[in-house]
């Protein structure tokens, strides 16, 4: 668990350190793989988190979604039970700050989407390995919703936070793709 913990501080300074203009320009050639992919093309109902400063920028993202005609759920997360849902959002409007300081739907505004109504789910977290394995924010939130979902999961990351290796457990869900700044990479397992 301190190696975790060690791995996730040491990739959050690593990512601080991007200037603006490296992150922007990661961020387009990431958006521009995604948007070629085709899972993201047939993608009806996609989750999606809105990014926090030092992850992919997730605004364009949801907004090319909505250009597509796209549903977009964003999670809802319940501290107390430690569980979360996506809701449907058709504007930043519906948004609040709220668990953690994250972007999360407004309940009174937005409506829960059904994990079975996913084609795509777009996981974050702060280091990844080639096989899908992921160290995210400590919560464990997506280890416990995505046991048999039936979407596609994947990951956006910068390619430098794809490592070796991290500490697996046995309550750990990989994602099937990672789609960095250097393209599409498929996690075989």
């Amino acid at each position: 668990m301190d190696c975790k913990r060690e791995l996730r501080r040491r990739m959050l300074d690593r990512l601080r350190q991007l200037s603006a203009a490296e992150k922007q320009a990661y961020d387009r050639q990431i958006a521009a793989y995604l948007y070629r992919w085709p899972p993201w093309q047939e993608a009806q109902v996609i989750a999606i988190t809105v990014a926090r400063e030092t992850e992919v920028d997730t605004v364009p993202i949801i907004e090319q979604a909505w250009r597509e005609g796209k549903t977009v759920g964003v999670p809802k997360c319940d501290p107390l039970t430690k569980t979360m849902t996506f809701r449907r959002i058709a504007s930043f409007a519906q948004l609040e700050k709220a668990y953690a300081g994250l972007l999360e739907p407004i309940e009174e505004q937005t409506t829960a989407i059904d994990r079975d109504e996913l084609d795509l789910i777009l996981v974050p977290g702060v280091c990844f390995t080639k096989a899908g394995y992921r160290i995210g924010y400590g919560g464990g939130y997506y280890d416990r919703y995505l046991p048999g979902v039936a979407a596609v999961t994947a990951a956006l990351a910068y390619s430098f936070q794809v490592v070796e290796d991290i500490p697996v457990e046995g309550h750990d869900v990989p994602v099937e793709f990672i789609i960095t700044d250097q393209g599409v990479m498929h996690c075989g397992r």
